[in-house]
């Protein structure tokens, strides 16, 4: 999965600390300090794979930086809005995992519908949201939006090596 750098504290600085946040809630994490009272933190997304963000997608003989597309599609969600994060029981790469809502509108699902994550229904124990994830992966692939445009391969295969001919060329 795509480490969708849903860092907390960019959202509760774009948020102008707007963010209601329960004063017994925690949870562990890793963190990692991005000045002296600024922590953040990664979540990564329930059901979502995203393109990671150095991976390539091919598109007319040619590749292109889907995984940074996928990150600066999330960072232009993210930019200046109020997100809402719903922290799950589970947890994996030690990262909180959550579902993220921007405007009413959820983010993986976004993501999917924009071609640049694929459903992990897998993880998902909503059945709603799993038919969700997977009509909007539907539509991506009928838009040919995103990566469904051309050649590519599942994020979790490219995480194990996994090339396209066109990334093995430009290495």
């Amino acid at each position: 999965m795509m480490r969708a750098m849903v860092l907390a504290a960019l959202v509760f600085a774009c948020c102008g600390a707007s963010a209601q946040v329960a004063a017994d809630q925690s949870f562990n994490a890793k963190a990692r300090a991005l000045d002296g009272d600024t922590v953040a933190v990664d979540f990564r997304l329930l059901g979502v794979d995203a393109f990671e963000r150095r991976q390539q997608c091919e598109r007319r003989g040619d590749c292109w930086q889907c995984g940074k597309a996928a990150q600066d599609f999330v960072a232009n969600l993210l930019r200046s809005k109020t997100a809402e994060i719903r922290l799950t029981s589970s947890s994996t790469y030690g990262r909180p995992v959550a579902t993220v809502t921007v405007e009413g509108s959820d983010l993986g699902e976004r993501l999917i519908r924009a071609g640049l994550a694929v459903p992990e229904a897998q993880y998902l124990r909503s059945p709603r949201r799993a038919a969700r994830y997977a009509a909007a992966f539907s539509q991506a692939k009928d838009a040919r939006a995103g990566a469904l445009a051309g050649h590519w391969i599942e994020p979790s295969n490219w995480r194990r090596g996994e090339r396209l001919q066109c990334e093995r060329r430009s290495d």
